[in-house]
């Protein structure tokens, strides 16, 4: 079957994909795509009895009548038909990347987005070459603005992506210690997410740079417009007028940036630290690049509440948490740290880090590293460690160490702590979320 022809099945089908046998919407496309573990041709009949229109398939011997649509391979066929969606708007398309701090902005952005225009977002970590085909073809016919999140942890997938979202705007966050092992280095890491910015150089796009950020000026040197924004604490109303200022930072961050009259338009955020300063400074240049009124910037960054595992703020008994277990790497861990230190809290700190995963051979010096940082620190009370790829400088150091979250849940029962304020900060295979529940949940 042609392109045009399985995009109109598409449309007749009201926009419904599923690649999941186990929920199937009445009349949607089902597409069998295979993984290391399943091949979800074996479910295509399934799918089908369940109430979908059309199965996709790309094996032959489960053909069975006209609702299989056949083809060579299942997953450049949801790829394609969602680059053919993709190309029936022209609206401004924002490819969002980076080491860290891009959920969060893409959610910030979503958030100011949302109060003024029909705007489409990924949802949750829907970000790879699976999950950036399902963000488009979840597209409605009326939106009028899309952020699409693209992670990767090797080279060449962000251009794979941009193949298939064809962003005509594109953000960068940062350039961090993230996926080493995949990128082989932090100079692999700056060609990989690069790929997004010489997308937009071949295509004309527009790129909106952080100018505090390191490597980000000079990666974007060859993109024919770039709209710098920065950090000032005098903002002013001239060109580029992209100025965000601190003007608290602890408990959390409170921002301000200028209205056309001139007048400093202030936020109070339930956001803490610097890199969330860095993605407030993002969102603010945005929203004022796409004409979002100053009073609604204003109302979105207020009422957005981190969620998810990402800088969010949990109230747990007598005591206060942050959790941010959602994704760790050296770079983001050392600059929540430094933001936890210097957080005001009328009692005692306490600091749970589990591994950074995907580090390769820079693991044991990275985990060094970021041992030594928290074990210099003398705002912290009581510094665990958890993970085995952490055992060795905890090891070497002195620090408390546990295997796992169970191991860790069992110690802090016996010691458990006066009302304190808890760091929780992991990379999402350590799971440290869990240190919250009870047994009895």
């Amino acid at each position: 079957m042609d392109l045009a022809s399985l995009y109109q099945k598409y449309l007749s089908a009201g926009q419904q994909v599923s690649t999941d046998s186990r929920k199937i919407q009445r009349a949607c496309l089902f597409f069998a795509l295979k993984g290391p573990h399943f091949d979800g041709n074996k479910y295509a009949a399934d799918a089908l009895a369940k109430g979908a229109a059309w199965a996709i398939v790309d094996d032959p011997s489960v053909q069975e009548g006209s609702q299989f649509i056949l083809v060579d391979d299942v997953l450049g066929a949801l790829q394609d038909l969602a680059n053919h969606h993709r190309k029936q708007f022209q609206i401004p398309i924002i490819g969002i990347t980076g080491s860290n701090g891009k959920t969060t902005t893409k959610e910030l952005l979503a958030s100011v987005f949302k109060t003024h225009y029909a705007t489409h977002f990924t949802q949750g970590n829907f970000n790879n070459h699976i999950g950036v085909p399902l963000t488009l073809l979840a597209m409605p016919m009326d939106t009028e603005i899309a952020i699409i999140e693209m992670g990767a942890n090797h080279q060449g997938e962000i251009t794979q992506l941009c193949e298939i979202a064809e962003p005509s705007h594109g953000i960068i966050t940062n350039i961090g210690k993230a996926h080493l092992e995949g990128f082989g280095g932090i100079e692999g890491v700056k060609k990989g997410k690069s790929e997004l910015y010489r997308f937009l150089v071949k295509h004309r796009g527009i790129a909106f740079v952080n100018r505090d950020e390191s490597f980000l000026s000079d990666l974007s040197e060859d993109i024919l417009k770039r709209i710098f924004y920065f950090q000032s604490q005098n903002p002013t109303v001239d060109e580029p007028g992209y100025e965000t200022a601190l003007l608290q930072e602890s408990p959390f961050l409170k921002v301000g940036f200028i209205d056309k009259a001139g007048v400093m338009v202030e936020a109070d955020t339930h956001l803490r630290g610097m890199h969330n300063f860095e993605n407030l400074k993002t969102t603010t240049c945005l929203g004022k690049y796409f004409k979002v009124p100053h009073g609604k910037i204003k109302y979105a960054l207020e009422r957005y509440i981190p969620s998810n595992n990402r800088s969010q703020n949990v109230e747990w008994g007598q005591h206060q948490v942050l959790l941010d277990a959602y994704n760790a790497n050296p770079s983001s861990m050392e600059v929540t740290l430094n933001a936890f230190a210097e957080t005001f809290f009328d009692g005692k700190k306490v600091v749970i880090i589990g591994d950074m995963l995907e580090l390769g051979e820079a693991s044991e010096q990275e985990h060094l590293k970021i041992a030594q940082l928290v074990n210099g620190k003398s705002d912290f009370d009581l510094v665990l460690l958890i993970g085995p790829l952490f055992k060795q400088a905890a090891s070497t150091l002195g620090i408390k160490h546990f295997l796992n979250v169970n191991e860790l849940k069992a110690w802090w029962q016996e010691n458990e702590m006066e009302p304190s304020f808890i760091l929780l900060k992991a990379s999402r295979g350590i799971q440290l979320e869990k240190f919250l529940v009870t047994d009895k949940e």
